[in-house]
């Protein structure tokens, strides 16, 4: 606790970006359920879910450079953890369940495969998705004779506080870990491993631990995100796009950048939404719109407008050199 103190609390920015989360989030809370249509709070959720799952993403991939195609097994965990207990449960217990067997699972995976390196990591973190997608379909097909399960739903205004709550803390949680000790090695990872192993950091544990720590709100959120659709099977559960979509909207933001996974989730979301509304053909356009914007800014938003920063303030100190010449 004390190196959290000296290494996140007693920066000034720190506290500025503190209270910053705190005051969206406190406007947020008031005002979406008390001002705007039934609809608005449970589209908030969905975009806080892809925040979530986006920031979850880039806590351990943006920093370590290990890229994680796992996504979408953690979220399909965390729903049928709620469609197979969540009427002997309360929500926030199933919610809880989901992210401790998320946590075990990426921890497990983590052992297996984070001493490997690079492709073979990604290929493993793809695998595992289509095979949680694959033995569920068997097991219900030979066991349970049945294909999908039925799930109690809650209201909207109901999902949307216990997503604030999540968003909110993972937000914050991560502020903390990016200054702390932990984050500071995992950050070393990904710009040179074997620096990082010279200098003391025991690679693979802390490699292991952000992976599983980062995949227990993903489930949470699936477990949460569950109760908005009243029925899942093992396709709706594990499906690839919640393994790519925070890929993509990391990107889309900046790798590697605090406010990326913000931007590029609510962008990202909010266009998805319009498009689907708009046209049958909305994955084709979508698909080219991504295309075009990860070519024009292959740095994502954040990193283009500081690249843009840094290159604006260059021609200053050049015009102002030039001008006392």
């Amino acid at each position: 606790m004390e190196l959290i103190k000296t290494t996140f609390w007693n920066t000034r920015s720190a506290k500025i970006q503190s209270l910053a989360v705190i005051i969206v989030f406190a406007f947020m809370a008031f005002y979406i359920p008390n001002n705007t249509g039934s609809y608005t709070p449970l589209f908030a959720a969905y975009i806080m879910s892809y925040v979530v799952m986006s920031f979850s993403w880039n806590f351990f991939s943006g920093k370590s450079g290990y890229i994680s195609l796992a996504t979408g097994a953690f979220y399909g965990i965390g729903m049928y953890i709620q469609a197979l207990y969540g009427r002997q449960f309360p929500l926030y217990v199933t919610m809880l369940i989901s992210a401790v067997i998320a946590f075990g699972v990426g921890y497990i995976v983590g052992v297996v495969t984070l001493r490997l390196r690079g492709i073979y990591f990604t290929i493993f973190t793809f695998g595992l998705t289509l095979f949680l997608n694959k033995f569920v379909h068997w097991y219900e097909g030979l066991f349970t004779r049945t294909k999908g399960r039925i799930v109690k739903t809650v209201d909207n205004t109901t999902i949307f506080y216990y997503m604030l709550i999540i968003a909110f803390v993972v937000i914050i949680a991560v502020l903390i870990f990016n200054k702390a000790r932990f984050g500071l090695k995992l950050k070393a990872i990904g710009q040179n491993e074997d620096s990082a192993q010279h200098i003391g950091v025991n690679t693979t544990r802390t490699k292991v631990l952000a992976f599983a720590i980062s995949a227990a709100p993903v489930g949470a959120v699936g477990a949460l995100m569950c109760t908005a659709t009243g029925y899942i099977d093992a396709d709706v559960a594990f499906k690839m796009n919640a393994s790519f979509f925070p890929v993509l909207m990391v990107i889309f933001g900046g790798i590697g950048t605090l406010y990326g996974p913000i931007i590029g989730a609510v962008v990202f979301y909010v266009l998805q939404d319009y498009l689907i509304r708009a046209t049958p053909f909305y994955m084709i356009i979508f698909g080219i719109i991504m295309v075009a914007i990860v070519l024009i800014m292959p740095k994502g938003i954040i990193g283009t407008v500081e690249s843009a920063a840094v290159k604006r303030r260059a021609d200053k100190e050049r015009e102002k050199v030039t001008g006392d010449a």
